[in-house]
């Protein structure tokens, strides 16, 4: 298919160039073997994230809505499937790693092949196709940063630990250093999306929910913070763990958060000196609810995290923050015909929800009602914590 002029007035055609760009900046520095180690199963390799955005195009927007396309290679379909079952059998998520062919040229190919399809298809395609197509962009998106936390993942088993960049992009240090306390909202409020702008479908509706009274930490829990408690035998004091988060801290002789050795910790820089100021990140919901408890606080739930982000200066671009609420669908919620809505409304079991961003989210991803969610042991993503209290 021939490439034509995208008009120059269409956002959507430049944010999806953007966002196709964006995902082969950060996989630029990476080796074929880099690009193709899987480090663990919940970890996909950056070659996979790269195939895989490019897959849910030529499925979703290109096979469904033109009908001319031919697809690139009709094996990437098993292949680069993530969880749809409407779209049939896949390669197994724990042996994405196995996949050594095709070779990262061949995938860079592949979306170049689709891109330039999707930009030939944009000026003719429906509302329903281009909304696919924004779907798709945020999608991606999100395997930016996925690609970034598994690569970190990977890097970090190697005894090398190589460093994924030299230029810092790691939490700056809070301040102020001691931990101030805003007095949230009470009574009834609106949280959820509402409105014109891009949300996921798990995002909404908006509707009431009732605060308590309360307050919520003006900063995130630091290195620092973290150090003290487990400095205090936080690790080893069973009466502050739920009791599935202290079979989970035996059973794996879990004792930091993931990544520490020492004073020093692993990030995308390799290896460094940890920042005492900095947020404490790679922890468990499970972590972040027994220091709570050392803490004499607990987790905010979503809601109160939501009506008081605005006034947080920390709430976005740090870490993600875990709150005490389980990813549950909204009232009113409704899951989306077909195989895209297998894209949240499936997961709504055994995950807690984490609100804000990272240092690691695409900028202008994250929205006030974004819901982040993972299991309750995960900890390889730059999760970590803010503190509430009831009043």
């Amino acid at each position: 298919m021939a490439t034509r002029h995208r008009p120059a007035t269409d956002p959507l055609a430049d944010l999806f160039a953007a966002t196709r760009q964006h995902s082969l900046d950060l996989a630029a520095p990476l080796s074929d073997a880099d690009a193709t180690i899987q480090s663990m199963p919940d970890a996909s390799p950056a070659k996979w994230h790269l195939a895989h955005t490019t897959w849910f195009f030529e499925t979703f927007v290109l096979r469904d809505h033109v009908p001319v396309y031919a697809p690139f290679d009709p094996r990437y379909a098993y292949l680069f499937n993530s969880y749809y079952d409407a779209e049939g059998e896949r390669h197994a998520r724990p042996a994405r790693g196995m996949l050594s062919r095709p070779s990262v040229d061949e995938v860079r190919a592949y979306r170049m092949h689709v891109d330039a399809a999707v930009e030939a298809a944009l000026p003719d395609l429906n509302k329903a196709a281009r909304d696919l197509v924004e779907l798709g962009c945020h999608h991606e998106a999100q395997h930016q940063e996925l690609l970034v936390t598994d690569i970190v993942h990977a890097f970090a088993q190697n005894p090398l630990e190589p460093a994924l960049w030299t230029v810092s992009t790691s939490p700056a240090a809070s301040v102020p250093a001691t931990a101030g306390w805003i007095e949230g909202p009470t009574g009834r409020v609106e949280v959820g999306h509402a409105g014109s702008g891009f949300a996921f479908d798990c995002e909404g509706p908006r509707h009431s929910v009732w605060l308590h009274s309360h307050t919520i930490a003006d900063r995130l829990v630091t290195n620092g913070d973290w150090g003290a408690f487990i400095a205090d035998g936080g690790y080893g004091r069973p009466e502050l763990w739920l009791s599935d988060g202290w079979a989970w801290v035996r059973e794996d002789g879990i004792g930091a958060p993931l990544h520490w050795q020492g004073e020093t910790s692993f990030g995308p820089q390799g290896r460094r000196l940890r920042d005492p100021n900095a947020p404490v990140t790679h922890i468990s919901f499970y972590e972040a609810d027994a220091y709570a408890r050392w803490a004499g606080a607990r987790l905010p739930t979503e809601f109160e995290w939501e009506a008081s982000a605005a006034q947080l200066p920390d709430a976005f671009g740090q870490v993600w923050q875990w709150t005490s609420s389980a990813f549950l669908p909204y009232p009113g919620y409704r899951v989306a015909d077909g195989a895209v809505g297998e894209y949240n409304g499936k997961f709504m079991s055994g995950q807690m929800v984490l609100r804000g961003s990272s240092h690691a989210t695409p900028e202008g991803t994250s929205r006030i009602t974004t819901r982040n969610f993972f299991p309750p042991t995960a900890r390889w993503q730059f999760s970590g914590l803010r503190l509430a209290k009831d009043l």
